[in-house]
């Protein structure tokens, strides 16, 4: 669930995650909410401490679009992430650009060492698939994989066991 900085703002966040987790039934280790480095702009106590109550309900922090912001290197350790999100400029040119491939590189070694996964955003090519599985990225999403689509159409998807987003290894 990508969450803006907006809804962020909301003081009782938390609380409304675990009664809507409580109301649905569903289990907190299945939901994952996407934070993008304009929320960590505002890195304040209070916003680091409801991640931290968002973890403590079992909710999985993932930081959106890593690498695009301006958020400092030192909030990936003040803050609870389980998952960074490679953004899809990183993956567009991955088969023709070195430095792309270095900094694809250096964020999965950095993401690994911190105990995190990765997500590479934007796999369109077989090509592109198949390099960010040589550095070693945890999981992939992309038109490659799939397209976005109605949710009927993507409910039998998920039935038949075919995700838009899936293990890269």
């Amino acid at each position: 669930v990508n969450l803006s900085a907006v809804q962020f703002q909301n003081a009782d966040l938390a609380n409304q995650v675990e009664r809507i987790l409580s109301v649905s039934g569903m289990s907190s280790k299945r939901l994952e909410m996407e934070i993008t480095e304009s929320v960590l702009l505002q890195c304040s106590v209070k916003n680091i401490g409801t991640l931290h109550e968002l973890r403590g309900l079992g909710v999985s922090i993932a930081l959106d679009d890593f690498g695009t912001g301006y958020s400092s290197l030192s909030s990936l350790t003040n803050v609870p992430f389980q998952k960074i999100k490679i953004d899809r400029s990183f993956v567009r040119d991955l088969a023709v650009s070195m430095e792309a491939r270095a900094i694809l590189a250096t964020i999965v070694d950095l993401a690994r060492t911190l105990g995190m996964r990765t997500t590479a955003e934007g796999v369109e090519t077989t090509e592109q698939l198949e390099i960010v599985k040589e550095y070693g990225c945890t999981l992939v999403q992309g038109f490659l994989l799939n397209r976005p689509g109605p949710a009927d159409v993507i409910r039998k998807i998920l039935h038949d066991g075919i995700a838009g987003q899936r293990d890269a290894a």
